[in-house]
């Protein structure tokens, strides 16, 4: 029996552990979201997907070709399938009444066909697929067209609803992937921005924290956030990315006096 601890124990921090442990040592009903992306397992497929040999263009050298530190994205399908179902329902155990998880995962072609990863939502209370387009993108296979998109998958509790006029926004987003940051696969600042601040929550998980934009964007929007990774490297790097922040943050505060003010 794993014995819980109090919520206010994680608020604004990085937990550099894993992620399931972590979780399920987090008391039930006690996050308003979750906002995620997990390894995609790319290193395990047919197609090809993770080779290091784009060597020119904007692409070249992308922290994407090698792969994540302290997790080598190469599981059998199978036992893959099994880790991410087991993290969504400590997610969804997490969760409150009026909470949600935006699940961002992506499509692919696996053995000349779509895996489209219901094998690891099916069960689950998907109300909305929200279409993700990024710019541009890396293709090895030339038997299908280079995949532009990722998917989000929105998993909401009963009484979850969007805030105010936010229902306007269609459910194809269209963010420029960013390309220069150290972690394999970060997420658009703009992305994780759209998806907070369309809710109401005040509590925000992200148990695949990587470089930290989840944390950055809800301190800007003023909200608590907990993140969680395996990679001593990637906690460090969101924590530089905090500490940044909060400093930029405190010089936008400093006023400096006019001319007539300093005279007086």
């Amino acid at each position: 029996m794993i014995e819980k601890q109090m919520i206010d124990e994680y608020l604004n921090k990085i937990i550099c552990g894993d992620c399931l442990e972590t979780m399920r040592k987090m008391p039930s009903n006690s996050i308003d979201l979750v906002v995620t992306s997990p390894p995609y397992n790319l290193k395990n497929s047919t197609g090809n997907g993770m080779k290091s040999c784009t060597t020119s263009g904007k692409w070249a050298g992308a922290a994407l070709q090698n792969g994540y530190t302290h997790h080598d994205d190469c599981m059998p399908h199978e036992e893959y399938v099994e880790w991410q179902r087991n993290c969504l329902a400590e997610m969804f155990r997490l969760i409150k009444d009026h909470g949600a998880i935006f699940y961002n995962h992506k499509w692919r072609v696996q053995d000349g066909l779509l895996q489209d990863r219901q094998d690891i939502v099916t069960g689950l209370p998907v109300r909305q697929i929200i279409i993700w387009r990024r710019k541009g993108g890396i293709n090895f296979n030339p038997g299908y067209f280079l995949p532009t998109y990722e998917v989000i998958y929105l998993i909401a509790k009963p009484n979850f609803k969007l805030a105010p006029k936010a229902n306007a926004y269609g459910d194809v987003w269209e963010f420029t992937q960013e390309i220069k940051n150290g972690h394999p696969a970060p997420f658009p600042v703009a992305l994780i921005d759209r998806i907070i601040e369309s809710t109401n929550a005040r509590t925000i998980l992200d148990p695949f924290m990587g470089s930290g934009t989840t944390a950055i964007v809800a301190m800007g929007l003023k909200r608590d956030y907990i993140g969680i990774d395996l990679s001593p490297e990637y906690c460090e790097m969101a924590e530089k990315r905090i500490d940044k922040n909060k400093k930029q943050s405190e010089l936008l505060k400093f006023k400096i006096p006019t001319l007539f003010e300093q005279q007086i």
